[in-house]
């Protein structure tokens, strides 16, 4: 029989955040999958560093961070074939990802790639977007209120209307964007609700003003918009 490839959220970098079912999947894995930069580190296995067995093979997944699509579908492609070899071959692969699988996160190519032929299980992680409402102290959203997830990458113009619509948005993917992103928030009126997070969670994490972020911002970085001194009151 096939093994099963699991995908599991690893949280938003803090190990402790881990859940016990990811935590117990990793520790008892013969092969564990991870994303990791080209030639560089991989987030998602310095979450799980201390839990992989010193016995497991590990599959890195080398992806190309461009604006371009194609080198990282070519990246998805080469990992799905290797994994896909090792299920065949009756092995369970342990894929990690850094926060939840199917936000925002890389395993979600895998699955397209594989859940039609193999066993696929998702295990939730936290998201970053709850990470980062928790450090700042900021409820997302209660009663009829409206959470707006919006990419950093949008058009000013579509930034702003989705913006206008949410009661409380999380903009992610803030980056090179920010000067843009800020622009807009500014224009709503709203920079003085605005809280800007890095890193959440982990030792070099930084929680500001919008005012006070960097530009550009890194990579894990995120705004929170919410409309109102009070609006949980």
């Amino acid at each position: 029989m096939s093994g099963t490839l699991y995908g599991v959220g690893l949280g938003p970098g803090d190990p402790e955040l881990m859940t016990l079912k990811a935590d117990r999947l990793i520790r008892s894995a013969q092969v564990v999958a991870y994303p990791a930069l080209v030639q560089g580190d991989s987030f998602a296995r310095a979450i799980a560093a201390a839990t992989i067995p010193e016995t497991a093979r590990e599959i890195r997944i080398e992806v190309p961070m461009t604006p371009a699509r194609a080198p990282a579908q070519i990246a998805y492609d080469a990992a799905a074939a290797d994994i896909a070899e090792t299920l065949e071959a009756g092995q369970d692969v342990v894929c990690l990802c850094e926060g939840d699988p199917f936000f925002y996160g890389s395993f979600m190519y895998l699955h397209a790639r594989l859940a039609d032929r193999f066993d696929v299980q998702v295990v939730p992680g936290v998201t970053s977007m709850t990470a980062c409402a928790a450090r700042a102290a900021r409820p997302l959203v209660a009663r009829n209120e409206v959470l707006t997830v919006i990419p950093g990458p949008l058009p000013e113009d579509e930034l702003a209307t989705r913006l206008a619509e949410a009661d409380t948005a999380v903009i992610m993917k803030v980056g090179r964007h920010l000067a843009k992103i800020r622009t807009v928030i500014d224009k709503a009126g709203l920079s003085e609700t605005a809280r800007y997070l890095e890193r959440a969670t982990l030792p070099a994490e930084r929680a500001l003003p919008l005012a006070e972020a960097p530009d550009p911002a890194p990579y894990f970085s995120m705004i929170l918009v919410t409309k109102g001194a009070d609006p949980w009151l």
